[in-house]
């Protein structure tokens, strides 16, 4: 990863702000003598500073869940402290949260497991009359992948996942069951789109685009991409479909 890119990361931007704010409150803290007005309390100083950081992410367009967690991390980091818990907590809580969202930092895309709902739901847009090759870019823990390898035994249903703690659980379940779905850990953006006829997809608004853009430059005409919850932005989908009342979309497009 290219630092011009890693200094873009909305992470490293929510990072900056943050630091912005807490410079903010120091400043103020350290002139309140000079204006003759009392310093503000740790509990104003950190609640002024999820203020500050809230406002500021709004400001420079972060996504709007940024602005909660702005507002709270000053807050939570100050109540983590006051607890004096082990050092060791925190690390093993680190590695373990690595682990699990081990690309999150540049892919954008955290860990959303699918459900049966969706499983079944992608199981009746698959191709029939034929052997199928399908690819679930993001598989987290392989819910999706072994069923359909249970359900259309004809079938090569292939996992995809970067994170290695979900690409581990996944990889022991399916041997576990003896599962036909085969697991690898990699990054599917390195992956050759033309060798499946349909790619699922569970990832972010953030990652739509760029897997449009993938799809169209390497999936063979008449392939099917399917994506659940996110759509693509400007691209109308040629199917749409409920898994579950109320639930989020099943989008498709033909190649």
């Amino acid at each position: 990863m290219s630092r011009k890119t890693i200094l873009r990361a909305p992470a490293m931007r929510a990072a900056s702000i943050q630091l912005l704010a807490f410079a903010f409150v120091l400043a103020l803290a350290g002139a309140a003598p000079l204006l003759s007005v009392r310093q503000p309390t740790v509990a104003v100083a950190v609640l002024l500073q999820g203020a500050i950081a809230a406002s500021l992410s709004r400001l420079f367009g972060l996504a709007p869940w940024w602005l909660a967690i702005q507002a709270v991390f000053p807050l939570a980091l100050v109540a983590m402290l006051a607890l004096q818990l082990p050092p060791g907590i925190f690390l093993a809580a680190f590695v373990a949260l690595l682990a699990l969202y081990w690309s999150t930092f540049r892919t954008q895309v955290p860990f959303y497991p699918s459900n049966r709902a969706a499983w079944a739901a992608v199981g009746a847009l698959l191709p029939t009359g034929g052997p199928v090759r399908f690819a679930d870019v993001g598989s987290g823990l392989g819910g999706l992948v072994m069923h359909l390898a249970r359900t259309r035994r004809d079938g090569t249903f292939t996992g995809i996942e970067i994170a290695p703690l979900p690409w581990l659980v996944s990889a022991l379940r399916g041997r576990a069951s003896r599962s036909g779905a085969r697991f690898v850990r990699g990054d599917y953006e390195r992956v050759d789109f033309a060798q499946y006829d349909v790619v699922f997809a569970y990832l972010s608004p953030a990652a739509m685009p760029a897997l449009w853009r993938k799809a169209r430059a390497e999936m063979r005409p008449g392939a099917l991409l399917l994506s659940y919850e996110f759509a693509i932005p400007g691209v109308a989908p040629d199917l749409t479909t409920a898994p579950a009342t109320g639930g989020p979309l099943l989008y498709g497009w033909h190649m």
